[in-house]
């Protein structure tokens, strides 16, 4: 019997997993980097869960029988790319199961900061009607307003297609561009990256933590932004420099901010962000949601059974296309 071996976050995921395991295998319950875990893997043949950065070449080499690493988030920043490709052991992402929050929660922040939802709900909480000088505060609708995105993967396009709704104008830079009747379908249009930053009214940041993605958005490119616009962040946060950030903020470079995720996270109390009244910030909750807890363990317990009947799993990460190629 084929083993799989699962890394729980909580008791949800654990109640979820053990409904929806597949019939056939062998589920094997273990913490992340835990002794559990390692007198787990000489066994395992699957590996379901969150990349940790315990999981190296020693690590693959416990484990001569895995034959996929299969993640429930989207992100792969903390896998070792190296180590995998080196033992020949395909990573797959959680195939967009939390495409829907993402996309939502970064709409939400784009309402929210261009309707200053903070400041209104203080003005409210306070004793405040409409706050002070309420008419100077420049809240505006989304309505024919350019939104740019960057990146423009399976979140980017249902960003596109809840900002369609609101009427807002749709372009896009990502290095792998669509084709003219894809555009069309969508309703948005290519620009280059520094068109794209020059011109629209929001940025909303949908790319992968890569070394060619770090620090994307730094002083140059905040510069570029009409000093009116918005910068949103719902992928990582060592995509935006956070530091030039807190400066464009602080100096009005940029009109705001909404963020889910931080160079560090947990962010350290004496984050300046914290001071600022120009950004809304969440703690990286855009993923997780009560619908894509089961729609994540569907989609990996479906690329266990594809890679046991012999087939290509789905969502390898580009890095690792090689290997199932």
């Amino acid at each position: 019997m084929q083993r799989i071996v699962f890394v729980p976050l909580g008791d949800v995921d654990s109640r979820i997993a053990r409904e929806l395991a597949p019939p056939g295998f062998e589920l094997i319950e273990a913490a992340a980097d835990s002794p559990q875990l390692h007198e787990a893997m000489p066994g395992c043949d699957y590996l379901v869960g969150l990349g940790d950065r315990s999981m190296n070449d020693a690590f693959f080499a416990r484990a001569p029988k895995l034959k996929l690493i299969q993640l429930l988030s989207a992100g792969y920043d903390r896998c070792d790319i190296d180590a995998a490709r080196t033992a020949r052991v395909p990573i797959a992402n959680n195939g967009g199961a939390n495409s829907v929050a993402v996309a939502e929660h970064a709409v939400m922040l784009m309402l929210a900061t261009a309707r200053r939802l903070v400041w209104q709900h203080t003005s409210v909480a306070s004793g405040i009607w409409r706050g002070n000088d309420w008419q100077n505060k420049h809240v505006f609708e989304l309505s024919e307003k350019t939104l740019g995105i960057i990146g423009l993967g399976t979140i980017g396009k249902k960003v596109a297609r809840i900002a369609r709704a609101f009427g807002m104008n749709i372009q896009y830079f990502d290095v792998n561009r669509l084709t003219e009747d894809q555009e069309d379908s969508l309703g948005v249009r290519f620009r280059l990256f520094d068109e794209v930053l020059k011109t629209s009214d929001l940025v909303t940041l949908h790319v992968p933590l890569l070394a060619t993605t770090r620090h994307m958005i730094s002083t140059r490119e905040l510069g570029l932004m009409k000093p009116t616009a918005y910068l949103i962040n719902t992928c990582r946060g060592p995509v935006v420099d956070e530091a030039a950030l807190t400066i464009a903020l602080t100096n009005s470079t940029i009109a705001g901010a909404g963020l889910d995720v931080f160079d560090q996270e947990p962010p350290p109390a004496d984050n300046p962000l914290f001071k600022l009244d120009n950004v809304i910030l969440t703690p990286h909750l855009a993923g997780p949601t009560y619908e894509n807890r089961a729609k994540r363990f569907r989609n990996a317990f479906d690329n266990v059974q594809r890679v046991a009947r012999g087939q290509a799993p789905f969502w390898v990460i580009p890095e690792l296309k090689e290997l199932v190629a």
